[in-house]
């Protein structure tokens, strides 16, 4: 099990401290991983980013954290908790993260955002790991890809932060830059 660790504190971290921190978050191997199907692990995972065991929440960080390592989705968009010998279907009410927090060092093309999900992982924006919105019927959703298939929703306050931004750049269309790559904020 994930040994229990405080959640980074942005604030005080350089951005090549927090790059430092996502590079050396090893995860298991689960695109290798391809057991039969088990069955279902009677989890979801809500919109918030709270994830359920047969309806009740799960309260220890630590468990979310050791689950969240063995997630994966599959080719037809489900998603799955994966081991070795297993594998289980899993809801995901929207997308699997929550982007909670947000930190930005420079301007322009040469901005570099990190974001701190739920789950205390750390995302570098970048090419593999892009930001865009999606409009639902409830309004735009902002996301940043966290790795293979698996999204975090940024969170309200963080996408405000973002828009700002953007607005503060004045480029058409609104958008942000992070590690070279444009970003534009508009609903796809």
């Amino acid at each position: 099990m994930p040994e229990s660790r405080p959640a980074p504190d942005l604030a005080g971290l350089s951005l090549s401290d927090i790059a430092a921190l996502g590079t050396a978050n090893r995860l298991p191997p689960v695109d290798k991983w391809h057991p039969d199907h088990c069955g279902d692990s009677e989890m979801r995972i809500a919109s918030d980013g709270t994830w359920y065991h047969q309806g009740s929440p799960i309260g220890r960080k630590a468990m979310v954290r050791l689950f969240s390592t063995i997630l994966r989705r599959e080719p037809d968009g489900s998603y799955v908790l994966v081991t070795p010998v297993e594998k289980l279907s899993i809801a995901v009410d929207d997308a699997p993260f929550v982007a909670v927090e947000m930190k930005s060092e420079g301007d322009g093309a040469t901005r570099r955002m990190a974001f701190r999900l739920n789950t205390d992982d750390i995302v570098l924006a970048d090419a593999e790991h892009p930001l865009r919105v999606i409009e639902h019927s409830d309004g735009p959703h902002p996301y940043v890809r966290v790795r293979a298939g698996l999204d975090a929703l940024i969170a309200r306050p963080v996408y405000y932060e973002l828009v700002n931004l953007a607005l503060d750049e004045g480029s058409t269309p609104p958008g942000v830059w992070s590690e070279g790559a444009f970003f534009a904020l508009e609903a796809q």
